[in-house]
């Protein structure tokens, strides 16, 4: 079979600012790198206002303002601000810490068009323990602040082991903040999610019913509440394209400004990232290796190589496969055509197996994300 060259990219639809990894939480399941500690180096406020119109002469419609907390830059205002001038529609990502009723003003004052609020549980216990941090009366006063200033309500809930049994309570939070929109987002692992993996990942009778429990609550609500459950990739057995195709539609740009096509692919070996301190957006975007090497169906192996899946899933995370496999060119192990889906199957199986019999099971204690705990992991690592 001969291989396609891939067909030349289209613009990156959404640009992903990661503006910071410093962040008040230190959540169990982050997907910042491991190493965010030793990452310091973030882009000035001009250097951002450059990659924003540069992102827009490529195309790109949609910003998203990610971190770590976005809110702790104390420049978030005027980000917004050229955004909306340029013409992004603006989305913000926050735990909600450090947005005051004045901030919030300022925020709509500048253009912010949508913000999403996270969650770690329905219970105060439980989320301030989830973030390491008494978290969760103020994400609640957020809620009602983000109601005040007419933005839409949506409310994200990363969904793993210790909350997936209270999905119901989850929802009915939802509902009595006045959610529009509520993201139950299975746990994807890499990072500290993978690093958390033996602790996080629900059985498959978890799931059931907790889905079962989701679609109950989605004819309750008769569309007055848009309850999105974002699926597993472990017990699937099928796998989702990498970021909707590697370098796509998606260009993310770091805090110290290395772009990426997805915010966790700089772990991935003999692979250069440019920086937009050096490189324009469109240099990185059609050039560089990095954006190009897993672009289209010529890099695949088998069995992806010749599978009829192949230009549906374009074979899976490049990242997954290389945390599980060892080789980024592999098939994602979720496939249960892959070589090495044993190993999904197996994690699969322990986290049965702690549900079943706790006392059986060994249990690593949690690592929580924190600059202690970053650079512990990156000197070991050395």
């Amino acid at each position: 079979m001969t291989d396609r060259a891939p067909a030349p990219p289209g613009p990156p639809l959404w640009l992903l600012a990661e503006v910071t990894y410093r962040c008040p939480l230190h959540c169990v399941f982050c997907f910042n790198p491991l190493d965010f500690a030793s990452r310091q180096d973030e882009l000035t406020t001009d250097d951002w206002m450059r990659v924003l119109r540069q992102g827009r002469e490529l195309g790109a419609v949609q910003l998203g303002l990610s971190g770590g907390e976005p809110l702790v830059r104390d420049d978030l205002e005027e980000i917004v601000a050229e955004a909306h001038r340029l013409g992004y529609y603006t989305n913000l990502l926050t735990s909600g810490v450090g947005l005051s009723a004045e901030r919030a003003a300022a925020l709509k004052a500048a253009g912010l068009d949508h913000v999403q609020l996270s969650f770690q549980d329905s219970t105060r216990e439980m989320n301030d323990f989830l973030s390491h941090t008494r978290t969760f009366e103020l994400k609640s006063r957020v809620a009602r602040l983000i109601k005040a200033q007419g933005w839409p309500m949506v409310l994200n809930v990363v969904i793993h082991r210790m909350n997936i049994d209270h999905i119901d309570r989850i929802i009915g939070m939802a509902a009595d903040l006045g959610a529009e929109y509520l993201e139950l987002a299975n746990t994807q692992y890499y990072s500290w999610a993978f690093l958390n993996r033996d602790q996080l990942l629900p059985t498959r009778e978890q799931l059931q019913r907790a889905e079962a429990v989701t679609d109950a609550w989605r004819a309750r609500m008769d569309g007055r509440m848009r309850i999105f459950f974002v699926a597993p990739d472990y017990h699937e057995g099928k796998v989702k394209k990498c970021v909707n195709g590697w370098g796509s539609t998606l260009l993310t740009v770091t805090p110290d400004g290395t772009a990426l096509p997805c915010h966790t692919a700089r772990m991935l070996p003999g692979l250069a990232f440019p920086n937009v301190r050096e490189t324009s957006l469109r240099e990185i975007w059609f050039d560089s290796e990095g954006f190009n090497r897993y672009r289209g169906t010529g890099w695949m192996k088998e069995p992806c190589s010749s599978c009829d899946m192949r230009e549906v899933d374009l074979g899976g995370c490049r990242c997954q496969a290389y945390l599980l496999a060892q080789d980024p060119a592999m098939a994602d192990p979720v496939c249960s055509k892959s070589p090495h889906h044993a190993l999904v199957e197996d994690a699969v199986a322990r986290a049965d197996a702690t549900v079943a019999r706790p006392r059986e099971v060994t249990e690593h204690p949690l690592v929580f994300r924190d600059p202690a705990n970053s650079r512990r992991l990156t000197a070991t690592t050395r």
